[in-house]
């Protein structure tokens, strides 16, 4: 880690499968499965940390989507296994379709949340990881009542993690 890069504790790593980037994210909440999953489904809660959704959010469903990050896309529900495990394809103008991947197991000091985000372009992955470790670090403080970060600056801060470990893959 960069010193006085602020960065203190990764909660990602990267790899490279099928000619693509996957970024695999994960941290344990201080809360029940079923809080959990709503935080990440229930489109009130999200507008909180993440992302603002409209649309369908049944299985097969389309919807839009406008994340803290900046992007701005359509998605589909793929899978959504309550409270366990949802999958959904995102899309936009600009990029290919990526698969993000969520899953929550039950652990004595709370539940584990899991995000995988595969399909990406192997030039940018890396900042994928960056923003995902910057969105499960928003889910954290809006679960414990606090602000969430300043999204820009702090991705910008762990990017240059993210790249070193991407760039350690080849």
């Amino acid at each position: 880690m960069p010193e006085g890069s602020g960065v203190t504790k990764i909660l990602g790593s990267v790899r490279e499968e099928n000619g693509a980037g996957v970024v695999l994210v994960e941290d344990v909440y201080a809360t029940n499965i079923d809080d959990l999953w709503s935080a990440i489904t229930v489109p009130s809660r999200l507008a909180r940390w993440i992302v603002t959704v409209d649309g369908d959010l049944t299985i097969g469903g389309e919807f839009s989507a406008t994340f803290t990050s900046g992007w701005e896309g359509s998605g589909r529900v793929d899978i959504c296994e309550s409270p366990r495990h949802l999958r959904i394809t995102t899309w936009s103008d600009d990029d290919a379709p990526g698969v993000i991947d969520v899953t929550l197991v039950e652990e004595p000091a709370g539940t584990r949340l899991i995000v995988e985000e595969s399909g990406l372009p192997l030039d940018v992955y890396h900042h994928h990881g960056a923003g995902w470790q910057t969105h499960i670090e928003d889910l954290a403080a809006y679960l414990e009542g606090r602000e969430t970060s300043d999204w820009g600056a702090r991705a910008t801060e762990l990017s240059t993690v993210y790249r070193e470990m991407a760039a350690g893959l080849n």
